[in-house]
């Protein structure tokens, strides 16, 4: 079982205690003093999360950056990885296949794929904020086949055919 923080947080609506889930975090040797993820502020859906190496990324050049981190999720969560805003307005810095999805049953290291698309080498500090990790619950459906599907008004139409004019 999970474990769970219970914690009273206005935030969410509710005014009673309500079990909350934990994500646990290991450091490896690479990153003994660093913050863990965190948010920064307590709207902030994103944990912010930072490099455990300096990184330099050359223009067009795609990194995995290193954090220092092992994580473990709970059952039925999972944790997404996006970029910063700050760094891609500033440096063009994003990551490529975001947002990247981590299972609840990986337990690698914690590490980002960064791409630079700005026209000059970004140098990424070691403990510097590169990415933030969004935790959410996911359902794991049956699959099947079927003859037949429901119909839509917009049918099987593509990409801009609900749109007017």
């Amino acid at each position: 079982m999970a474990d769970t923080v219970c914690r009273h947080d206005a935030s969410t609506g509710g005014g009673a205690d309500a079990p909350r889930p934990r994500v646990r975090f290991r450091r490896l040797p690479s990153n003994p003093d660093l913050p863990l993820p965190e948010r920064a502020t307590l709207q902030a859906a994103g944990y912010d999360v930072r490099c455990a190496e300096e990184a330099a990324l050359a223009p067009g050049e795609i990194r995995l950056v290193a954090t220092g981190l092992v994580m473990e999720l709970p059952e039925g969560f999972e944790c997404q990885v996006r970029p910063r805003s700050g760094l891609a307005l500033k440096h063009g810095i994003t990551l490529p296949n975001s947002p990247g999805t981590i299972d609840p049953d990986y337990r690698g290291e914690l590490r980002v794929i960064m791409q630079n698309l700005g026209p000059e080498v970004v140098v990424l500090a070691r403990g510097e904020r590169i990415a933030q990790l969004v935790f959410a619950r996911f359902e794991v459906p049956d699959v099947t086949e079927a003859e037949l599907l429901s119909e839509t008004e917009r049918g099987s139409g593509g990409f801009g055919s609900t749109g007017v004019g």
